[in-house]
């Protein structure tokens, strides 16, 4: 965008004087010269920072305002109200989904818990952060189609997010059941809504559109594949974002973990 060129001449007091236009532009060019370098290099910065996250809450902002959603996004918003209701039962907590460093970054600073994650695609535009992660063994990248690396009941809990929707029902039937096997207090499933967009960048990453379904689908599934929805926390979960105003934006389904 071209931008507007301030005028170098000023009304002060309804006079105008041409000897006070000229001293002032000579005394003052250095100065403007560089206020075009200046303002280029706040761009610089503030698009760099933009890029490694400072700013990464009011680009979800806005490309929630434009449409488009992220699940994920919604776990952090959900984890309190999922901390009232499970508790203390809530130990060490597995995330399954993209964006998976962003999520396990931010429940380690929450200091309460335990938590490692899952990300189902490749990692290389990842920043240095996720990548420490990754070789610290807290994320893994695994096709989640296949078995996961984990010994039966290793976490309390697996939250879900941006994931199963990409998935056919051939590979669902497969998966689902592996998550559950992992945990020992439940799984959490944050999916999307029919009518629902998802961002452009999850599409590039999975190849695929997003299928969204409708509640009454995921729990004929569940029934389907002898997954129980826990029924117990539904009602606490309900009630708890009810007391703290929250209105989720993703389908969110509590499924039991194998007796």
């Amino acid at each position: 965008m071209t931008r507007r060129q301030a005028s170098s001449t000023r009304r002060s007091d309804g006079t105008f004087s041409f000897s006070g236009v000229f001293n002032s532009k000579s005394k003052s060019s250095p100065l403007l010269s560089l206020i075009p370098v200046l303002l280029g290099g706040l761009f610089l910065i503030v698009y760099a920072f933009g890029g490694s996250g400072l700013f990464r809450g009011r680009r979800n902002v806005v490309s929630r305002a434009e449409g488009d959603f992220s699940c994920t996004f919604e776990v952090q918003s959900a984890f309190p109200i999922l901390k009232n209701v499970y508790g203390n039962n809530m130990k060490n907590v597995l995330h399954v989904g993209p964006e998976s460093c962003s999520v396990v970054s931010k429940l380690l600073r929450e200091g309460e818990l335990e938590a490692w994650g899952v990300e189902p695609y490749d990692i290389e535009d990842a920043d240095r952060s996720c990548k420490a992660l990754v070789h610290r063994g807290v994320v893994r990248v695994a096709d989640i189609k296949y078995p996961l690396p984990y010994r039966p009941k290793s976490f309390s809990h697996v939250i879900v997010s941006d994931a199963l929707d990409y998935m056919s029902p051939k590979y669902l039937n497969k998966t689902l059941p592996e998550l559950v096997r992992v945990s020992a207090d439940g799984v959490i499933i944050l999916a999307g809504s029919p009518g629902q967009q998802r961002e452009a960048a999850q599409l590039s990453k999975f190849g695929r559109p997003a299928k969204m379904r409708s509640s009454s689908w995921w729990k004929e599934f569940l029934g389907e594949t002898n997954l129980e929805e826990n029924v117990a926390a539904v009602k606490k979960f309900e009630q708890a974002a009810s007391k703290m105003s929250y209105h989720p934006t993703c389908q969110i389904f509590h499924i039991k973990s194998y007796n």
